[in-house]
């Protein structure tokens, strides 16, 4: 499996050793809110979040979600990778970190490593990603990496309206991020 490093992440597959680290991610206020409820409350949750989440889409596709932690440390701080979604017609960028770990440019830099991946390493030529509205950091992240609102969507009939923001990964944009 593909790891992938930034000057000061590292991002890879997510595995059990992880567990507690998820369940303390993934039922976050702030996750919830935005995210949803995954019902993961236990370490042995995890094992069924990991086999039917990540590592499936690791074996379907040879991406999915990565574990981000610090190059230094090594601690797990949060979540980004790419998920095929069967409500959206391209691959879908997705991220969460811990909140103490907000505003230092984390997401910023995994999401910048994570679409060179799904360019270079997947051959995508298109990327979108939701949100919910209201949310104003994970969209400006969004637009630092030039992604672009396209309208509103409900990936599937019982999800809240998101917001769709989408970017073709071609040379022409691929020049223009990479001097942002």
């Amino acid at each position: 499996m593909t790891v992938l490093r930034t000057r000061r992440l590292v991002l890879g597959p997510l595995t059990a050793d992880d567990a507690s680290f998820l369940v303390e991610l993934l039922n976050e206020p702030s996750v919830l809110d935005n995210i949803g409820d995954r019902g993961v409350r236990t370490e042995e949750d995890v094992e069924r979040y990991l086999a039917r989440g990540p590592h499936a889409s690791y074996r379907r596709h040879g991406f999915g979600l990565y574990r981000v932690g610090l190059r230094e440390s090594g601690e797990a701080i949060g979540i980004c990778g790419l998920i095929r979604r069967s409500g959206l017609a391209d691959v879908d960028l997705g991220f969460a970190f811990l909140p103490r770990f907000w505003g230092r440019g984390y997401a910023l830099e995994a999401a910048r490593r994570v679409v060179q991946h799904a360019r270079e390493d997947h051959g995508l030529r298109r990327l979108v990603a939701i949100t919910n509205p209201g949310n104003q950091a994970s969209i400006r992240v969004l637009e630092r990496i030039g992604m672009r609102f396209e309208g509103m969507v409900r990936p599937t009939g019982d999800d809240p309206e998101l917001r769709l923001y989408g970017r073709a990964l071609d040379s022409a944009t691929r020049a223009r991020a990479s001097t942002r």
